[in-house]
């Protein structure tokens, strides 16, 4: 006679409901009665830190787009998550994330490596929280948590005893859970009528496409709905993800982040239309308003947050894809105007002899070398505005950035898109000051042969803290002087070595096209990751 069924066997019964069988963790004694003994169709993959098993899971999450499952090892675990679950948030990222606790028949007592109030810790970023009051009620709540996260894109917690895995089933009451959900998409016809109205009374429109508009369904529409227009399409500024061809001939660029460049850039268009982006996303605060007060806005997403901060006109709350196509019908073409629309790109060459390599030297030889499905992940703040200018995301998922804007995110969202099963080049672009805050996810890169590029941008400080200051320095004639040092003395390239991930460094723009030349014509088929540190000036 076989035992009877415990909680645990019914968790993972949930998990293979859903598909959910990729395990992300950097466990601790109160998940060794979940893992000790995993059944073989569940794959467990191991992270050196707790942000990195969460920006793993992340990068699966977004390249299968459905939630991926960590694991956090109580209050120390869940803490040291917490900025990674934000960054999840944000980039809209479903997780399932099971967070262990002690005994639940000493709670009272709150012994050693008791999770206090491990709701409050985590809040107010998960889209969902559930401490089960019964360990029969843990399998539900896995069910409901998976379908939490995946409907309002971001990471579901689920709070569980460590002696609860042990106890019966209880298989009497039903999972409190659909065994599926559909969502309808279908945009209303008196919608997208208000919206062509909107567009079609306008005499200059102007679209702005964001993350939430980053899929081949979303591309499409929006391509057509530009070409109806005749009008420049531009990405949200710090956008997480790309929501348009940005090598698209109509497409303008990245929107200022500030009010003043941003008023000039929407100038003489007085109709707006932003969809999957914000209203519209800034850093630094300037003075004044958004756009020409003669301008008016409509946003379409499917964040229901993203609609009801939005100050606009017209706010549809909708996936993008499910709106962009039918709109484009409606809307009646327009001529195009001698007046070219989008932007002119001129890429630049090797320095001068002797010069040093800067990153745009680096940019210009992606933007040539890059395959067009290139998944390009990107964390160096510094250069990210010459990374936007010389290298264009061109298919769906092209692009990857942390929108929470912490660090930490690249190196282990570019392993875990790869360990997502995308047979896609993953290139990801890295200050050497960002890879030092997850530099652990290599061992994991390593040890589970997943085939990324990661070049790491080496200039020895936190530059893009330099030029805050200096900027600083500037508006309040301090002078702009940095307490910090820089810190050459670090090697990235050995720090990936002594994980044991293979790793090079170039010094030259030889090096770094020789390097290119070699590694990126088989980066689709690679299992083996590369680090590869280039020397760059500030």
């Amino acid at each position: 006679m076989s035992p009877a069924p415990t909680v645990r066997d019914a968790a993972f019964d949930v998990l293979r409901r859903f598909g959910a069988t990729t395990l992300f963790a950097n466990p601790g004694s109160t998940e060794i009665a979940l893992l000790t003994d995993l059944p073989d169709d569940l794959e467990f993959v191991l992270a050196l830190h707790e942000g990195s098993v969460v920006g793993m899971a992340t990068g699966w999450a977004l390249a299968n787009d459905r939630p991926a499952v960590a694991i956090l090892h109580t209050t120390a675990g869940l803490g040291n998550a917490v900025g990674a679950l934000a960054t999840a948030r944000v980039n809209r990222a479903p997780l399932v994330v099971l967070v262990g606790q002690q005994d639940r028949r000493h709670l009272a007592l709150e012994p050693f490596l008791t999770g206090h109030r491990l709701d409050d810790l985590a809040r107010p970023t998960p889209v969902w929280i559930a401490e089960p009051p019964r360990p029969q009620d843990v399998p539900g709540a896995l069910a409901r948590a998976w379908h939490e996260a995946r409907e309002h894109r971001g990471p579901a917690l689920v709070i569980v005893p460590m002696d609860d895995w042990s106890e019966p089933a209880g298989a009497d009451e039903p999972l409190p859970a659909p065994a599926k959900l559909v969502r309808a998409n279908a945009a209303e016809p008196a919608v997208l009528a208000e919206l062509a109205e909107f567009l079609g009374t306008a005499s200059n429109p102007v679209l702005v496409a964001g993350a939430g508009a980053d899929d081949a369904e979303s591309w499409r529409g929006l391509t057509a709905l530009a070409e109806r227009l005749s009008c420049p399409v531009w990405q949200e500024a710090f956008g997480a993800r790309a929501g348009f061809p940005q090598d698209h001939p109509q497409f303008a660029g990245h929107l200022p982040p500030g009010r003043e460049g941003l008023r000039k850039a929407l100038s003489g268009h007085d109709a707006v239309l932003s969809v999957g982006a914000p209203v519209f996303r800034q850093y630094p605060r300037e003075p004044g308003q958004l756009t020409e007060p003669d301008t008016r806005i409509a946003v379409v997403t499917d964040d229901p947050n993203e609609a009801h901060r939005s100050p606009v006109d017209l706010a549809v709350l909708a996936r993008p894809s499910a709106v962009c196509g039918p709109l484009a019908e409606l809307i009646p073409a327009r001529e195009a105007g001698t007046e070219k629309i989008g932007r002119t790109v001129e890429l630049p060459g090797a320095p001068e002899p002797g010069a040093p390599l800067g990153p745009d030297h680096v940019f210009g030889l992606l933007a040539r070398r890059l395959p067009k499905d290139t998944v390009l992940v990107e964390e160096s703040p510094s250069s990210r505005p010459l990374l936007h200018a010389y290298v264009p995301a061109r298919e769906p998922l092209g692009f990857l950035s942390a929108a929470m804007g912490g660090l930490g995110f690249g190196i282990p969202a570019a392993v875990g898109l790869r360990m997502g099963g995308l047979k896609r080049p993953v290139v990801a672009v890295i200050g050497d000051g960002s890879s030092l805050y997850s530099i652990q996810s290599l061992w994991s890169a390593a040890h589970y042969g997943v085939g990324v590029l990661v070049i790491v941008l080496s200039n020895g400080g936190y530059a893009i803290m330099d030029k805050l200051a200096v900027r600083h320095g500037e508006r309040t004639a301090g002078g702009g002087k940095a307490p910090w040092p820089g810190f050459d003395e670090v090697s990235v390239s050995g720090l990936a070595k002594s994980l044991g991930c293979p790793a090079r460094r170039a010094q030259t723009y030889e090096e770094l096209e020789s390097v290119l030349n070699e590694v990126l014509p088989t980066l689709a088929a690679r299992t083996e990751p590369l680090v590869l540190e280039v020397a760059v000036t500030a």
